[in-house]
């Protein structure tokens, strides 16, 4: 993690309340006014989330340890992994965390509401990206329009990763349906190349053109030359220097409006996660967040929250790739801890209506 200067001067306030544990933290943008007392003492901020945000919340995380005396957020305290399995954690292994952040802002409603979680907050996109090896030959010119073609003419495999436990997975799918679909108006046409199952089914791979890898080792097996190319979210390639290619907005999953998301509905495959399996549709790549119930540090847990939706958060997000949500959405205004409530409004009507009732 790059070192942070410190930006604002942060104050958590832990008041013991009749009606249970109250924070409060003078932080961001938040105008509403916050209770003083004793910092938290030598308390350490725990962290699951999706693959994607180790490098984002990484540095969310080292703004709040350098602006607030007493806690800390070691590596070894943040565990990042498919949002399928980060849900997986929390809810059937009962696993404590302060924060819980998922990829697909579905999954936090669908699997930890209302046993888990009360809330999430939608703080952030990233459309997805190809993200290749430079040195590969058959990819040199390779651009938003060709690369279909450069990467089946290349005769190299792509990664991908398990659509069963990481909705990256599941989004690489859609954006070779979504892609076959814009080029030869068949969602089938550029999935074929990769996949021996029709697509809506379960997807297998198809060992000569495609390689299953976890996202957290992309940018290895990139650099290191073991895979040509993946599909992951430009965030992720901006976060680790990667060269990436953009999507075409109707390819890439980064649109919220009506039209885009009548489109990308129309993608879908079938995953078997350890609760069974199920069918999932193209939609837009969001990120949420929650304080999960049993959260060791829930006080914390919110300042993080709290940190990720301020100015400067939202500055670091933008600095290692993804988009800040701002104003942040959320499912549930009225079950918002206070502080984070002045700074989330509800969900657009179409993205809320995806979400379970």
């Amino acid at each position: 993690m790059r070192p942070l200067p410190v930006l604002w001067t942060v104050t958590i306030a832990a008041i013991v309340l009749a009606a249970g544990l109250v924070g409060g933290y003078e932080l961001g943008r938040s105008s509403a006014p916050t209770p003083r007392g004793a910092p938290v003492a030598a308390s350490t901020l725990s962290i699951i989330a999706a693959g994607t945000l180790g490098v984002p919340f990484g540095s969310v995380a080292s703004l709040l340890v350098n602006t607030t005396p007493g806690i800390s957020a070691p590596l070894a305290s943040q565990q990042y992994e498919g949002s399928l399995s980060v849900m997986a954690a929390v809810a059937q292994l009962n696993e404590a965390f302060d924060v819980v952040a998922s990829a697909d802002y579905h999954l936090i409603p669908q699997q930890l509401e209302s046993n888990w979680a009360n809330w999430e907050v939608v703080f952030g996109t990233s459309p997805e990206a190809l993200v290749y090896d430079p040195s590969v030959g058959a990819l040199a010119g390779i651009n938003t329009s060709n690369w279909p073609s450069k990467l089946l003419a290349s005769g190299l495999p792509m990664g991908i990763a398990n659509a069963s436990t990481d909705p990256n997975g599941y989004n690489e799918i859609f954006v070779l349906e979504l892609q076959g679909q814009q080029d030869n108006g068949s969602l089938s046409s550029l999935y074929d190349h990769f996949f021996t199952t029709p697509f809506g089914s379960l997807a297998i791979p198809n060992p000569t053109t495609t390689r299953v890898e976890s996202e957290s080792n992309v940018a290895s097996l990139i650099t290191s030359h073991a895979i040509a190319s993946f599909i992951t979210y430009r965030s992720y390639a901006v976060g680790h220097g990667l060269s990436f290619v953009d999507l075409t907005p109707a390819v890439g999953l980064g649109s919220t409006d009506a039209a885009a998301l009548s489109a990308y509905a129309n993608a879908s495959t079938t995953i078997a996660p350890s609760t069974g399996s199920r069918v999932v549709h193209g939609a837009p790549v969001l990120f949420s967040v929650t304080v999960p119930r049993n959260a060791p540090n829930a006080t914390l847990g919110i300042a993080f929250v709290n940190a990720l939706l301020s100015p400067a958060g939202q500055a670091l997000l933008a600095a290692d790739g993804l988009t800040p949500v701002a104003p942040a959405w959320t499912d549930r205004p009225t079950a918002l801890p206070p502080l984070l409530a002045v700074d989330a409004f509800l969900l657009p009507p179409l993205l809320l209506a995806q979400l379970p009732a």
